[in-house]
């Protein structure tokens, strides 16, 4: 059997950034693995999803590269599903750099730059300075009236 490789992640807004990060995981072996967060799991790290557990790891499983996703449901899962899955290379993004070293002793560890430009965290920071006016709301229920009523 081929080099199993093992990630875990929210993927929360799903982005390019979530894409590239996938497709060059896969590079690193034959198999992908992603354990993507529960919504549980988040809430005891104090983070908040935007788009449930069930379609986010529908997501996930559905991008061409992945051939496994599993729920991370605790931070002690890692080890034990680096050996349940006989994984090779353990990769995350290089802002855990150093934080999974324990792994070493059981498989690869590698620290992945992240893409530059894109985070779910930068996606929600930008939605929440977009605000919409009670005047502008109105104007597009008149529009929404008009069209109905041109189309009778």
């Amino acid at each position: 059997m081929g080099k199993t490789v093992i990630t875990y992640g929210t993927f929360d807004l799903f982005h390019i950034g979530h894409l590239k990060l996938l497709q060059r995981l896969k590079q690193l072996g034959d198999r992908l693995i992603v354990a993507v967060s529960t919504d549980e799991f988040n809430e005891g790290k104090g983070k908040k999803t935007m788009i449930p557990y069930s379609q986010r790891a529908e997501i996930v499983q559905n991008i061409k590269c992945v051939d496994l996703v599993i729920p991370e449901t605790s931070w002690e899962q890692k080890l034990v599903d680096v050996k349940k899955y006989d994984v090779d290379v353990f990769a995350i993004g290089n802002d855990w750099e150093g934080k999974f070293d324990f792994l070493k002793e059981h498989c690869e560890v590698v620290y992945l730059e992240r893409t530059q430009g894109i985070s779910s965290t930068q996606i929600k920071q930008t939605l929440k300075t977009f605000t919409i006016s009670k005047d502008e709301i109105l104007k597009a229920f008149e529009i929404l009236e008009q069209l109905k009523r041109d189309l009778e």
